[in-house]
């Protein structure tokens, strides 16, 4: 009853007194909650940061935050990270107020239509060589026909996989007996950020990562579990960060593991294959953001 009163309240434009941070914890139960563990995890980072680094914004009454305050925000933001981290918290951000104009009645209008969000930057053009990854590996002391032991271990295979098959993070931490079919050479995404799929995503896989995939599924039969990998996405990120620091790479995302794969796929592959392996449907996106082969690359092999 209470909740049907507020939406009736909101419809006559008598707003309740919530604030930003209300709006954020509810968001979170009805939206944030409701996604896959990956994005859930990086979306409560980037909403626990807003809460934290923001409280004059986050305290203040929902239905009051004007334009310049989301301005001030976005300035104040500028100053310590690059425009395109801006743009995809605001891609977060902004649809708390679109959820809570429509359907709780909390506000009239958007302030976001009122801001202008700094142009996206170009972007990331880091590829891994074989010469940084052959040290990354060694450091870790895994080889190909050994199943990994520690965590450390684990971190490396999620790295060889990921240049095998181009997959994300948890994608390949969530392999496992069941979802891998290694005869029919098919992988089945239950949970997958592809735009326009419903349901699973059959990912089809190489014949590099097939002989991994193998020594991966033979240990979690021995071991008689059905996930291939038992580290989370965090420790996984702890750890993928510690290892290359030891060796001293710099700058190498684990996310540039996937378009380092689809690079060189690119170069086996046509793109309407390469779109079916990486799970892209603009193809335009593919081309401009995960191939980054450069131009003195091209001119080498022609």
């Amino acid at each position: 009853m209470a909740e049907e009163a507020a939406i009736l309240a909101g419809a006559r434009g008598q707003y309740p007194k919530r604030t930003l941070e209300e709006a954020i914890d509810k968001y979170r139960q009805e939206v944030v909650g409701k996604k896959p563990a990956d994005r859930q995890r990086a979306d409560n980072l980037r909403l626990d940061a807003l809460v934290r680094d923001f409280p004059w914004l986050t305290g203040k009454t929902f239905h009051e935050i004007s334009g310049a305050d989301l301005a001030k925000w976005r300035d104040t933001r500028l100053k310590t990270v690059l425009p395109n981290t801006v743009l995809r918290e605001a891609q977060l951000f902004r649809p708390i107020w679109t959820i809570a104009i429509r359907e709780w009645k909390w506000a009239g209008e958007s302030p976001w239509k009122s801001i202008k969000l700094p142009a996206k930057g170009f972007a990331r053009k880091r590829t891994s060589a074989w010469t940084e990854i052959r040290l990354m590996l060694r450091s870790a002391g895994v080889t190909r026909d050994t199943a990994p032991l520690a965590p450390t271990q684990e971190t490396a295979w999620a790295m060889w996989v990921s240049l095998h098959t181009a997959l994300r993070s948890g994608e390949i931490l969530r392999m496992s007996r069941s979802t891998v079919d290694l005869k029919r050479k098919i992988y089945t995404l239950t949970e997958h950020k592809t735009a326009g799929v419903v349901g699973a995503r059959k990912v089809p896989l190489t014949t590099r990562s097939l002989r991994l995939l193998r020594v991966l599924d033979q240990a979690a039969a021995a071991a008689g579990r059905d996930n291939y990998f038992t580290i989370s996405d965090d420790s996984r990120d702890v750890l993928y960060r510690k290892l290359r620091d030891r060796v001293m790479i710099d700058g190498l995302h684990f996310h540039d593991l996937r378009a380092t794969a689809l690079t060189w796929l690119a170069k086996r592959v046509d793109v309407m294959t390469l779109a079916r392996i990486s799970g892209h449907k603009d193809i335009n996106l593919l081309f401009n953001t995960y191939y980054r082969e450069t131009e003195e690359d091209i001119a080498a092999r022609l």
